[in-house]
């Protein structure tokens, strides 16, 4: 017995309503980008290994479909390493290409390739499919499309600005009003792990936090605690369940500390920005908690949930990254950017119905096949009908009308237009209204008055 065919666990194909709802955010993010001054690049599926890796932690790493080499490049295959189990070296020697794990470093990369040919500050938009070798679960897929908006070459905070009215815009034109975009800032991460005696091993301590909320407050402190003994995990339980701090508070505990001043003095002044009213239609708030786990972070992080479901995770996220570049010989250039979840934002829209009716029809009219002597005739309204951006779908072959009714009613579609020999002996068509079920006729040199 043969089995059904399936594609990979973690990847998926799309329908076309689903594809035309994906369409249509896309959509309104790409109009948005441009206007927020944004230009658009496609970078590689495939990258070397020496850019991808060393950039995400050990975790991050960890996660990157690397692709096998091919011909004689297999040969070096190191046998030795596979027979210890050191098969991380193993599988650096039978590979030397990976497929993206996001769109961020790709665009480092990009950038110091190119410096010559772009102008700074560069704002870029991106919009392309990344591959993670994670899990799969509700809404987390190891094939999925990121949608990234960045800016090179200015350490201005007036762009974290920008980015988070940039979410705000685009969120609310999709029709979501329930939004927090959590803030928060690496140095004021740096000063914490400082304050509790966990800074010699800041990148883990990052980690750990960045877990909280998947795994809870007590097996945070305990892996901390199992981090470095010496660390003060009762103040740091305190501070981390303390959902109210405020930045003043924290600015008392990290006096002592320069750059964490820093960090805490930058989130004033966005938090500070949006105090007007309605300078948002979501909220804004600081999130001590607020990690991210992806090591290139430097500063302001941000990451967006809806209040109303926090079972999907965050819609998007970001933050400023001031080394990544200088990872490919190009320093002193500070990047900032976020990211939206389209595979979640597209779940939470269908979820709270946020997706308009239209989406649902395939085509706008079907044009009645009652043989190619007429259709013939019909072909001049038909092309009249596309230039006025209706979607027209002809049915190709001749069969009974109700089958052929039959199908516009399952594609949702609005209008049928009909002319069979009566029609075509009195130079008129008749349209059927597919929702109500009146129909009008209307003579071939007057199709012009047809509304629909």
């Amino acid at each position: 017995m043969s089995k059904t065919p399936s594609n990979p666990k973690g990847t998926r194909d799309f329908l076309p309503l689903e594809l035309s709802k994906r369409n249509y955010i896309l959509d309104v993010l790409v109009k948005n980008f441009k206007l927020f001054g944004f230009s658009q690049i496609e970078t590689p599926a495939l990258e070397k290994n020496t850019t991808l890796l060393g950039k995400y932690g050990n975790e991050g790493d960890r996660l990157i479909f690397k692709i096998l080499n091919s011909g004689e490049k297999l040969k070096k295959a190191d046998i030795e390493s596979l027979q210890k189990n050191k098969l991380s070296s193993f599988s650096n020697s039978i590979s030397e290409k990976g497929l993206r794990y996001d769109l961020t470093v790709p665009l480092a990369r990009f950038v110091a390739q190119h410096r010559n040919d772009i102008v700074f500050p560069f704002k870029r938009f991106q919009i392309q499919n990344v591959w993670r070798a994670d899990r799969p679960q509700h809404g987390r897929f190891q094939e999925f499309t990121q949608c990234d908006a960045d800016v090179i070459g200015s350490n201005s905070i007036i762009q974290e600005i920008e980015l988070i009215k940039l979410y705000d815009k685009i969120f609310t034109e999709l029709g979501f009003n329930d939004l927090v975009f959590n803030v928060n800032h690496r140095l004021i991460l740096k000063g914490l792990a400082n304050y509790i005696g966990a800074d010699n091993n800041l990148n883990d301590f990052i980690s750990i936090i960045d877990k909280l909320d998947k795994v809870g407050i007590d097996l945070v402190i305990k892996e901390i605690k199992e981090l470095n003994k010496d660390v003060s995990v009762s103040e740091l339980q305190l501070l981390l369940e303390n959902k109210n701090i405020s930045i003043e508070k924290l600015s008392t505990l990290f006096k002592d500390y320069p750059p964490s001043i820093k960090g805490l003095n930058d989130l004033s002044s966005i938090l500070e920005f949006f105090s007007l009213k309605n300078s948002l239609n979501n909220k804004i708030r600081f999130d001590l908690t607020l990690a991210r786990g992806l090591n290139y972070y430097t500063g302001t992080i941000i990451e967006v949930a809806c209040e109303t479901n926090s079972r999907l995770g965050s819609l998007g996220g970001g933050g400023r990254y001031d080394d990544l570049t200088s990872l490919f010989n190009l320093k002193n250039t500070s990047g900032v950017g976020i990211s939206f979840g389209l595979d979640r934002i597209f779940l939470l829209m269908d979820e709270k119905n946020l997706f308009p009716d239209y989406l649902e029809n395939s085509f706008d009219i079907i044009i009645i096949n009652f043989g190619i002597k007429y259709l013939k005739n019909m072909f001049p309204i038909i092309d009249m009908f596309r230039k006025q951006n209706k979607k027209v779908f002809v049915y190709p072959d001749e069969v009974k009308i109700n089958k052929q009714f039959s199908y516009a009613n399952l594609h949702n579609a609005s209008f049928a237009v009909i002319m069979g020999e009566n029609e075509f002996n009195n130079d008129e068509i008749v349209v059927k209204n597919m929702t109500d079920g009146s129909q009008s006729t209307y003579l071939l040199n007057n199709v012009n008055s047809i509304s629909f």
